[in-house]
This record gives C-alpha cells, structure tokens and sequence, in this order.
C-alpha cells in the first residue's frame, strides 16, 4: 500500500513539473531574446576565400516550431507563415532546421511531430529569397527533414504523393538561383564550399529522411554520415529524460564545443544544444528550471569565460539552439 502511495505520489509530483515550467525560464541576454540582435549583414565582412567550415554559425533547432505548447514549441513566436524564420535571419541565424510533412498536391507543409506550425515549404522558401535578395553577403545553410513516420506522435503524410526528394526537386525548379546549385544534386554531394561561391543562396547540408538517414547525396559530402542522433561531425543528443539530466546535455554541449574549437577547420561541426522529453520541455532543457541551469545561459557564460577559467573557444561550429537570445546569438558571431 506505501509503495503504491509512493509511486502515486511521483507521478503526480512528475505532472506538476511537466505542467508547471518554473520561474527560471525568465528571458534575459542568452534566452528567449532573439529580437535584441539585429546582424543582417555579418557576413558581408568576411573574406570570400573563407571556407563554411572555418565559420562559427548561430542556428536554430526546429527552426518553425512556434506552435503545439510547451512539449513541442522550440522558438519564439514572431508570426505565421515565414515570419517567425525572417526574425532569425535578421537576427543573425544562419542555418536553419526545417521539417517537413508530404500533403495532397505533391506540396510540403512544416511540421513538428503531429503539429502543423502554420507555415508551409514556399512560405519558408519565400523568406529566405526576400532575405538573401536584400542581403546578397549573406548565406544559409539548411538541414532539410521529412518530419512525419506514421507513429504515435508524429504526423503521416499524403498517401498517392510524389517522394519526398522528388518533390523538394520541383520546389527547388521553381525558385531558380535561390540554392547554390552544388548541394541540391541527388547524383553528387558537394565539397564544402567558400563563403564567396554562396554569397546570395541558401546552401543544402543535407536532407533527411523520416528516421535521420541522408537521402541520396543531396547536400555536402561531409555529412554523409549524418543520420538520427550524433555523427562524428555532429552532437544531436535530443533525449534528456528530466530536469535533472539538463547537466549531462550541456556537458555534452561543452564537450563537443571543445573539440569543435580545437578540431580540423575543414571540417563542419554541428552542435546541438536542444533536448526534450516528457519531464523536460524544450524551453526547460535551453532556459533552465527548478535551479538547474539552462544549455543557453550555460553556453554564454562558457563562451564569455576567460583563459583563467578554461581554454578559449576560437570556434563554435554551427549551434543549433532552442530559444537563443540576443546576447548568446552575438557572441557567436563574434567569433568571425
């Protein structure tokens, strides 16, 4: 009887948690602020002959995800449609995690898990040509993914449909000159470029099917072997089973960050800073909660820690985040 109090007990304390996220989540300089950057044209001061690789690169996790509550939200809300994608781009944002679901009409709409985020595959395209159209120094890359796997909590796409890669070809047909034309061939993937081949395009790093493989070769060749979860080129730890387990991610977020700063530059290093599960929203695992500290203000204050502390970052890699703010996307950039 004690023992099924007790479990009872914990169950209701878990519900409490997951219903209640914690004064923590504050806003401040390294979360939920994105809007107190302002850097559309950071990369117009860099030398052409830079390689992507060489970069340190803001970027966001479920870059569309602004719909569904607290267990699939994963960005601020700045509006439907290609809104909420422009602020990140005017921000400083420079490569961006899109998830897709095949619907009727051989079309594609973003998705997180079973939710529609009110935005569609051409209201992001739309966004990234106004944008690179007004800021031609400029490039972003993107991690392409089809969303949807027919299990519970996810969505299932249009049956009678086009595949998923034929239908991001006819996408790609319509909106000539918006990619840099290397990394959208199936037959070859690409050599990682220099900033001034793709001044003007959005870049394919790669795109994903349902359960993480690389379709074809689309993309760039280095990611290759970029399937669901980590790669030697990537950290995409996404399962944090509570709020206590926040330490371990960012622990992981360091260590990668680490090797990112000391490894080959030629290489690409993507540096997931999101995680989630039942007992750990998104904006917990990147804001903090319950006196645990967040990925987001961990990783600013990391960054901003001298050589009396620990060895200094001289490169972030791409940092995929939930929730950045201002002051953390600036410190990123700084590093260019």
């Amino acid at each position: 009887m004690k023992r099924a109090a007790a479990a009872s007990g914990a169950c209701v304390l878990a519900l409490l948690l997951l219903l209640s996220p914690g004064r923590a989540l504050a806003a401040d300089a390294s979360y939920r602020s994105l809007g107190t950057a302002n850097n559309p044209d950071w990369m117009r001061r860099l030398p052409d002959a830079t390689s992507l690789a060489a970069l340190s690169l803001p970027g966001t996790h479920e870059s569309m995800s602004v719909h569904g509550g607290s267990l699939t939200q994963t960005q601020e809300d700045f509006g439907d449609s290609g809104g909420t994608l422009t602020a990140q781009l005017r921000a400083g944002i420079r490569m961006v995690d899109i998830r897709l679901r095949v619907n009727a009409g051989n079309t594609l709409t973003v998705h997180h898990g079973a939710t529609y985020q009110n935005a569609n595959f051409d209201d992001v395209l739309t966004a990234l040509g106004d944008f690179l159209h007004a800021h031609s120094g400029e490039t972003v890359l993107m991690r392409l993914k089809q969303e949807c796997t027919g299990e519970l909590g996810s969505c299932t796409d249009a049956t009678g449909q086009q595949s998923f890669p034929d239908i991001v070809d006819a996408y790609v047909t319509r909106r000539p000159g918006l990619f840099w034309g290397p990394s959208v061939h199936r037959a070859a993937a690409a050599a990682t470029p220099t900033l001034g081949a793709v001044r003007g395009t959005a870049v394919l790093a790669v795109l994903h099917g349902t359960h993480g493989g690389p379709i074809e070769h689309y993309g760039l060749a280095q990611f290759a072997d970029w399937h669901d979860g980590s790669s030697a080129y990537v950290q995409d730890e996404y399962t944090v089973p509570n709020v206590g387990a926040i330490a371990t991610k960012r622990d992981q977020v360091r260590r990668f960050l680490d090797a990112t700063s000391a490894g080959d530059r030629t290489r690409m290093y993507v540096n997931f800073g999101s995680g989630s599960s039942l007992f750990a929203q998104p904006q917990q695992v990147a804001g903090g909660a319950y006196g645990v500290q967040g990925v987001d203000p961990f990783l600013l204050t990391y960054l901003n820690e001298g050589p009396e502390v620990h060895t200094p970052v001289v490169r972030t890699g791409m940092l995929m985040l939930d929730f950045p703010g201002g002051g953390l996307i600036d410190k990123i950039i700084s590093y260019n």
